[in-house]
This record gives structure tokens, sequence and C-alpha cells, in this order.
């Protein structure tokens, strides 16, 4: 191979790389789900609670999973259909469609393309940060995947939980027999994100290992734990990468 030649070659493979690497960032083990979310939804105007919940449209948004808010069983399967806005790149589409296939490997919840005969769906489009409605809505339901900055399989799988009815481990309800909340260190304005809510655990224990589970410095204003746990409080965690065993689990005990 000619010097000439070899160098297009490099040239080509470098900018299928930069090509790659700007497509997404789901490789990248620098920032865990909590990081994507605040850095994404950083001065959003949309109305969040929790940092990355839209307020229920018709009902409370806790607990909703009782008061109608799952997504309808037929047979054995949980059927949730579902729409991608055409903004997104071919590579953003596949990890989205991808990540909702994970579910498939080990829940009854099947993602299908929505189509006529479809009421209630979610639609995945690029909004101004990462964020979901708690449970089914019904009607059009929109879960925004800010473009590049959302678009990992953790945080997909996120906003997907929230979509099925799941909220944030460290919010549930038996909490503080696991964890300490260090406000002293908290953002200020951020401190509702630390409320707990009355959660149905569905008889799964506590997990640090969720991909709902965010990190011990979670909207830390000085570099000190927000979230220490009680059993080891150098633990790390809020780092998960996909589903964990108790993820799974709920969604099963939940819908199956």
């Amino acid at each position: 191979m000619t010097p000439v030649v070899l160098f297009v070659v490099l040239l080509s493979l470098t900018a299928v790389a930069l090509g790659a690497a700007d497509e997404g960032d789901d490789g990248d083990s620098s920032q865990d789900v909590s990081e994507v979310i605040a850095r994404a939804n950083a001065g959003i105007r949309t109305r969040l609670i929790y940092d990355d919940i839209a307020l229920n449209r018709k009902r409370n948004a806790v607990p909703c999973t009782a008061a109608g808010c799952k997504w309808p069983k037929s047979g054995y399967y949980v059927t949730v259909p579902y729409t991608i806005s055409y903004r997104y790149s071919t590579y953003e589409r596949n990890l989205i469609i991808s990540t909702l296939e994970s579910f498939h490997r080990s829940t009854c919840v099947r993602f299908r393309m929505r189509t006529s005969k479809h009421r209630d769906y979610l639609h995945f489009f690029s909004g101004t940060g990462c964020w979901s409605y708690l449970g089914r809505q019904g009607g059009k339901q929109d879960v925004s995947l800010k473009r590049k900055s959302c678009i990992r399989t953790s945080t997909v799988q996120h906003e997907v939980l929230h979509a099925l009815g799941f909220h944030h481990e460290q919010v549930r309800s038996d909490r503080d027999d696991y964890v300490n909340i260090n406000y002293k260190n908290i953002e200020s304005g951020k401190e509702s994100n630390f409320q707990k809510v009355q959660t149905n655990n569905l008889g799964t224990p506590y997990d640090f290992q969720s991909v709902m589970h965010y990190s011990r410095y979670a909207f830390s204003k000085n570099g000190n734990p927000t979230i220490v746990a009680k059993s080891n409080p150098n633990l790390n965690f809020g780092h998960a990468r996909t589903l964990s065993a108790n993820d799974i689990a709920r969604v099963n005990r939940l819908y199956c």
C-alpha cells in the first residue's frame, strides 16, 4: 500500500470514529445516570419533579400504579406501543429500539411500534432534556431524550422505567433504613429531589445497583456526598449501566 493510499485509509477511519463518537456516548463510563440527567436538564423550563419526572396530566403522581397508570396486559404480555421522532439519527433510533428490546429478554413487557389502533403510546423525541411522565397517562405520552446528551442505554432504561410507573430508588419509602441524606451538601433548590415517596416496593430489597439509583454525589454543591449508605459510608453506587436483577424483578412483579 502506497503512503498516499495509507493516509487516505487512516483519514477515513478517523472520520468514522469521530462520527460514531458524535452520534452517542453510550460507552462513556465517566458519567452515571444522575450526572447525565442533571447536565441535560440544567436550566430546563419544563416543569419537573424529582429532576426528570414531568407533572402528571390527570392525577397525583404517587403512587400512580394503584390509581390506573399501569399499562394494560393482554394474555401473558403487556404491550407498550411507541413512536420515535425522525429527528434522531439512525444510530440514535437504533439505540433506543435496542434498549426497548432489552426489556423483552427478561420481562413480559413488549414495546411495539404504534399503529392506528393504539390510542395510548410513548413518543420518544429530542426535547430540552431527559424526562418522562410517571406511568401511563393516556394518549400520546412524551418521553424526552435529548439528542446525544440522553442517548445511552442506562438513561433510556431509566426514563422508560418511569413511564412504566417506577420512581427513583433513593426516594423509596424505606430508604431511611439504608441511606442517610446529607441535606447540608445539596444544591439550593434541589432538596425536593430527595423527598421520600410512598412507594410500593413489591417485596424487593433496596438496591444500590438499580439503574434508578442516583450517585452518592447527586446534586452536591460542594463535592461532598449527598447520599451515604448506612452499611458502608464509603460505598460507591449509582453507576449502573443497565437494568439490575431487582429492576427486572419489580417490572415482573408489577406487570407479569
